[in-house]
């Protein structure tokens, strides 16, 4: 991928010097956020360095455990040179005009801003520069920096960062291109690890989160909405609810039909969080009739069969001639693959503070993508974007929940409503049973295998939710879905059925579930063909080449040579004891290219075991903070992992059946398997950690317990009563 960058005119910058003698600087490589069309990604940065020398850099995005707040100030100070112990990291609020699209999304963080925010750092230091020769009235290139230093050999004149702050503001600009950036032989700072920067706080228990917020004078909500998504309210007994101490108000919200909007419910402010969920559960509100109420996981799967049967509604992929190739191949396959629907279950809860005062509202929320939130509360509210002001909490886990902005527009209305600043919080239950889930899917395959092994035949008929030519969100498929473009006669069909269940991306989305299918019936064809499942899929691969063009383009190559690695450090073909065995799977995604094996045993009840996991990634040239990438691959993979083994949303009559983590469990972290990991570099740009580790494990985990027992998983959760031996 080629991320653009335009070139910066002076009023893209802006230097003052601060109150305290300190350089504030401004800096954006892109044109300013509102002249940006439809994907453009504007970026900003800010610099402060203070007369002491401390400098603080302002993270942008949005922090919810991925590392960004540490990982984005690490490219600027490295630029900078200036010594890590010396930054301090603060959080920006929502300001598309400063700092163009802020969010935690699609592992974008690295790709859209490993260069820019380099000459961010770069910009400051050659004003720096600038700044000391003028004063020593030498030439800029006699100088050099050490970290936080000016330092003129010839002289032996040095000045602190600290000491020429308040000069800067007297200084030229550099064009940001015209800077040369350093050699990475002398990072001090990229690539080094280091920890997170709200490291302390978490683990000393200091305030941090969302759910931390308190404001003076604060009430609190709990926020009642139908079990059947978007039904209206018949009937409530408001009474009832104000009746407990400590209760301010009770009242009905109309709301909406947009699932990811304001919907219908009752709300109850009070003192106290448990005043205000006590008198909730004294509502006793009846709900009016709604048509997703007729939907079930046990319709779907019916209808799913159903439309498996009939005429495909659309053919995005018609390679070759796959009746023929099917016809003439050595074996062939037919599998049909399940996934479930699965919530994010981020350990802290939906939640969202907000102050409505003299026309404008201010809000503070662990929010993943805050404009699309100001801009939903704006329109719901029917008051002025500039009048919205949107603090960016961390989140306690996001992994794509916190994309949806629901709890941001209805602590809004309800703070408005209040008169008073308001926190809403979110139980478990509702953040278990108001979810944008990952859609559930089916797959029904057939693939055929040659004599020599190849494979020369693959359809699958993808049935999955929408209306129209349209899916429900995530619910899509690529026709370039591996292994598309790398089977001669490769046929992908599609049929979709109608959804009221809200959906949303889930980490990796897409591929989360895509992979488990594609990466076990590639196995299934190699098991058919008898070969080794490594050398299978190196011969899938082919000769080291680019497929297809950008955004969908697949480097073979990248992909062959972390098969290669994954299966050398896991010792890849030695002999296992029986009940053990071994399985591999690769997948692309989010830019980065990832091979993984998984070492399983079984157990004569068909309790699973995972021993370890093995991951070998290509994300480019630059690992930028170790700590952080190894931490993402693997948590990544133990998430794949628990999905695989434990996780499961059901729809019954409209509504999801599982509550809380007593149904609906995460993997515990005495079953946390080690996971190894290996990165093996190649001259690409650096990509991002966030979720391409995740899509590979769960295939790698299911083809090892078909390695271990010969019994084939086709549905998950994986159900460990069918392995009983």
């Amino acid at each position: 991928m080629t991320v653009q960058q335009t070139g910066a005119s002076r009023r893209d910058f802006l230097v003052t010097s601060g109150a305290a003698g300190g350089l504030v600087l401004s800096f954006s490589v892109a044109p300013k956020a509102e002249a940006q069309g439809v994907g453009a990604r504007p970026i900003n940065a800010y610099v402060k360095v203070a007369p002491d020398g401390i400098v603080t850099i302002i993270a942008k995005n949005p922090e919810v455990g991925q590392g960004i707040k540490t990982m984005l100030p690490m490219l600027i100070a490295e630029e900078l040179d200036v010594a890590w112990e010396n930054v301090r990291v603060e959080q920006a609020d929502n300001d598309p005009v400063a700092y163009g699209r802020q969010f935690a999304g699609g592992s974008m963080a690295t790709p859209l801003h490993w260069d820019e925010l380099r000459r961010v750092g770069a910009v400051a230091r050659a004003m720096m520069i600038q700044a000391a020769s003028q004063a020593w009235n030498c030439a800029p290139g006699e100088c050099t920096t050490t970290p936080g230093m000016v330092v003129h050999a010839p002289s032996g004149r040095k000045s602190s960062y600290g000491s020429l702050a308040s000069a800067c503001a007297g200084v030229a600009v550099p064009d940001p291109k015209s800077l040369t950036l350093k050699d990475p032989k002398a990072y001090r700072i990229i690539g080094k690890a280091m920890a997170q920067v709200d490291t302390p706080k978490i683990v000393t228990g200091q305030p941090l989160f969302g759910i931390d917020v308190r404001r003076p004078g604060m009430l609190y909500a709990a926020f009642e909405k139908a079990p059947v998504f978007g039904a209206k309210v018949a009937k409530a007994d408001l009474a009832a609810a104000q009746s407990v101490k400590g209760v301010r108000k009770a009242f009905v919200i109309d709301g909406g039909t947009n699932l990811s909007g304001l919907l219908p419910g009752v709300a109850v402010v009070a003192d106290s969080w448990w005043a205000a969920n006590k008198a909730r559960n004294r509502l006793n509100v009846q709900w009016s009739d709604h048509p997703t109420s007729s939907q079930s996981s046990a319709g779907f799967d019916k209808r799913a069969a159903e439309l498996a049967q009939g005429a495909a509604m659309r053919t995005p992929r018609n390679d070759g001639d796959v009746a023929g190739a099917l016809k003439g191949a050595a074996r062939t396959v037919e599998a049909a693959y399940a996934y479930p629907f699965l919530s994010h279950a981020t350990l802290e809860p939906q939640n969202c503070t907000a102050e409505f005062k003299d026309g404008k509202l201010e809000i503070w929320a662990p929010t993943q993508n805050p404009e699309p939130g100001r801009q939903l509360v704006a329109q719901t509210l029917g008051i002025k974007p500039q009048d919205i002001t949107i603090h960016l909490i961390r989140g306690g886990g996001g992994f794509g929940r916190r994309l949806a902005n629901d709890y941001m527009v209805e602590a809004a209305w309800i703070a408005r409503e209040a008169g008073a600043p308001v926190k809403l919080l979110w139980t478990r239950e509702d953040d278990m049973r108001h979810d944008f889930y990952r859609p559930a899917g089916y797959h029904f395959l057939k693939g055929g295998v040659d004599a020599a092994g190849n494979i020369v035949a693959w359809q699958d008929r993808f049935v999955s939710f929408g209306e129209g030519e349209g899916f429900a969100s995530s619910a899509g498929m690529s026709p370039t879905e591996f292994p598309a473009r790398f089977v001669p006669n490769c046929k992908i069909e599609v049929s979709t059925m109608p959804l009221g269940v809200p959906t949303g991306p889930l980490r990796a989305p897409g591929s989360n579930a895509l992979s488990f299918v594609m990466q076990s019936f590639i196995d299934e064809l190699g098991h058919a063909a008898g070969a080794d499942q490594v050398a299978f899929r190196l011969k899938l691969l082919g000769e080291p080449r680019m497929v297809g063009e950008p955004p969908t383009a697949y480097h073979a190559g990248r992909m062959a040579n972390v098969l290669k690695l994954v299966a050398e450090k896991s010792g890849w073909g030695r002999k296992t004891p029986k009940g053990t065995g071994l399985g591999v799977a690769f997948h692309y995604s989010h830019l980065g290219y990832f091979a993984e094996v998984a070492e399983v045993t079984v157990a004569k009840s068909g309790a699973v075991k995972v021993n370890k996991v093995w991951v070998a990634a290509d994300v480019g040239r630059q690992i930028i903070n170790p700590h952080g990438a190894i931490n993402q691959v693997q948590g990544s993979v133990l998430d794949g992992l628990s999905e695989a083994l434990h996780q499961q949303i059901t729809i019954e009559g409209g509504r999801t059946v599982q509550s809380n983590f007593t149904d609906y469990p995460l993997m515990r972290m005495a079953d946390a398997p080690p996971v190894e990991v290996h990165f093996l570099k190649a001259d690409f740009p650096p990509t991002g950690l966030g979720e391409p580790a995740l899509p590979p494990a769960i295939p790698a985990l299911t083809n090892a317990i078909f390695a271990a027992t010969g019994k084939r998983i086709r549905s998950l959760p994986i159900d460990t009563g069918l392995l009983k031996s």
